[in-house]
């Protein structure tokens, strides 16, 4: 057996509701805190759905601030911003509430709050330095699984985006809420969900480190969300399968953060970054041509998958590949997301520029079963028009 390393949080509560004793939850965990920094969006702050938690923090008599300044694929400013938020207040506990955006934020306010280091210095793989404030993260979709992964994205240009990977990154706890989510619109709710589809593919197929325990996570995502995808994009109400999907999506957030995500993810970043398509949707647009192209690589495994996802499929592995590319297109198609790069405003002429900007995205490119060329590449965008 190969050797291999398994990092996580330290601690996941997955429980509907959970948020209106998060007081409670921080002060078992967390001796001596008083003061905690809320990072937020303006957006999530309207719903309402913070309050509960928020008040059963200041019920404990904690000084609590909020900032909820956070944007999609957050700019270096933003960040500056929450930092000095965090140091005005001299919070000693940060917790995350949203989406990757807010969490991603939460994770760099905690390291570089009580830090001497520059945003700038921590970008790439295990530069930053020290300890951390704590870090709660409560994901408000079941998406991204940035709760439980080390990694978060900035925006630095008008296009480009830099990633800090370290394992301060991770967590002390993260607390899955689906009443949170419930309010999710379906559009929304299914590109999230098919983002957190590809993190447990991608996991799965990973070159180097995938693993037994990233494996049975993944496996265990794949089924949680192939089997409750189109209940909560149709029945948003339904509190089992939203609660499902956020397990799912934290499973398979776990699994990508040890057996990192490849080409999907590298292709679908400057769909992103050009043209402002959320992520989520991003990675749906180009997965099934992926697929297609790693087929001759990974599709033993991509079989594997396809049981999971289409239980009873038979045949030859690559006739078991197509069922799962089918069966991902088709979950695509019924939950009304676009399917074509076109109907995103990207056409022909585009494509070049987008392969351009894939070529580099190595970090992702090098996890890949199959080398991608930029020729490849842009092959691939082709196929998505």
């Amino acid at each position: 057996m190969t050797a291999f390393a398994f990092n996580t949080v330290a601690s996941i509560i997955s429980e509907p509701g959970a948020r209106a004793r998060l007081g409670a939850i921080v002060a078992e965990r967390f001796m001596d805190i008083r003061r905690v920094l809320i990072v937020t969006d303006a957006g999530f702050l309207r719903t309402g759905l913070l309050a509960p938690a928020q008040a059963s923090l200041t019920q404990l008599g904690l000084i609590v601030n909020v900032f909820s300044a956070v944007v999609a694929d957050p700019p270096e400013h933003v960040v500056h911003s929450a930092v000095h938020a965090a140091r005005d207040m001299k919070a000693e506990l940060i917790i995350g509430f949203g989406g990757g955006s807010s969490m991603d934020v939460a994770k760099l306010v905690a390291v570089l709050a009580g830090s001497d280091q520059a945003l700038g210095q921590i970008y790439g793989i295990g530069n930053v330095k020290g300890q951390r404030l704590p870090l709660v993260q409560v994901p408000t979709t079941a998406g991204t699984g940035s709760e439980v992964t080390n990694i978060a994205i900035v925006t630095t240009g008008e296009t480009t985006k830099m990633g800090v990977v370290s394992p301060q990154l991770y967590a002390d706890l993260a607390l899955l809420d689906a009443e949170l989510t419930l309010g999710l619109p379906p559009l929304v709710t299914a590109a999230t969900g098919i983002d957190a589809m590809v993190h447990a593919i991608e996991a799965y197929t990973s070159k180097h480190k995938k693993n037994p325990l990233s494996d049975n996570l993944a496996r265990e995502a794949l089924r949680l969300l192939s089997r409750n995808i189109m209940t909560a994009v149709e029945d948003g109400g339904n509190l089992e399968a939203r609660q499902a999907m956020l397990l799912g999506a934290c499973l398979a957030g776990q699994a990508f953060s040890n057996a990192p995500v490849a080409a999907v993810h590298a292709l679908a970043y400057p769909i992103g970054g050009i043209f402002h398509v959320p992520h989520g949707l991003s990675n749906s647009l180009v997965l099934p041509h992926v697929l297609r192209f790693n087929a001759s690589h990974a599709a033993h495994l991509y079989a594997e998958l396809a049981d999971i996802v289409v239980p009873g499929n038979s045949g030859s592995l690559e006739a078991r590949t197509e069922a799962l590319i089918a069966a991902m297109q088709q979950i695509a198609a019924r939950t009304g997301i676009q399917t074509r790069l076109q109907e995103m405003g990207i056409i022909e002429t585009d494509l070049d520029r987008l392969a351009d900007d894939a070529m580099l995205q190595t970090r992702l490119l090098g996890n890949n079963p199959r080398e991608i060329t930029r020729s490849d590449a842009r092959a691939i965008y082709a196929a998505a028009l």
